[in-house]
């Protein structure tokens, strides 16, 4: 359900910055995503069709790139993309980690015209 709230934000921000160039539409939106940020890509697009009625983004296509997730292990400082059972560093079995990449989530650009 937050993704109400994330597709609310991602349109507000487009709709500002279209507004700062004067634009009459907007052409497509380009996310970047991690993937752990717990974002389900159908449910933004279907709160974007909704939200973005009566706006210049109507119709406007949304590309979502995902970005992969990588860990620094603090005890050896291996930077490592966990597996899909195990956040553990694969070097020394620390379970002492961070992520460092892949629970973001950011509008990377804008096209309008």
């Amino acid at each position: 359900m937050h993704e109400l709230a994330v597709t609310e934000s991602i349109l507000k921000i487009a709709l500002e910055n279209a507004q700062k160039v004067d634009a009459k539409q907007i052409t497509s939106i380009n996310l970047l995503i991690g993937q752990m940020a717990s974002i389900v890509d159908d449910s933004i697009q279907f709160y974007w069709d909704i939200l973005s009625e009566g706006t210049i983004a109507l119709g406007a296509t949304l590309n979502i790139k995902r970005i992969p997730t990588e860990m620094h292990c603090f005890d050896c400082g291996h930077i490592f993309s966990p597996g899909p059972d195990s956040f553990d560093c694969p070097t020394c079995n620390s379970i002492r980690v961070q992520i460092i990449q892949g629970d973001e989530m950011r509008v990377e650009s804008i096209d309008v015209e």
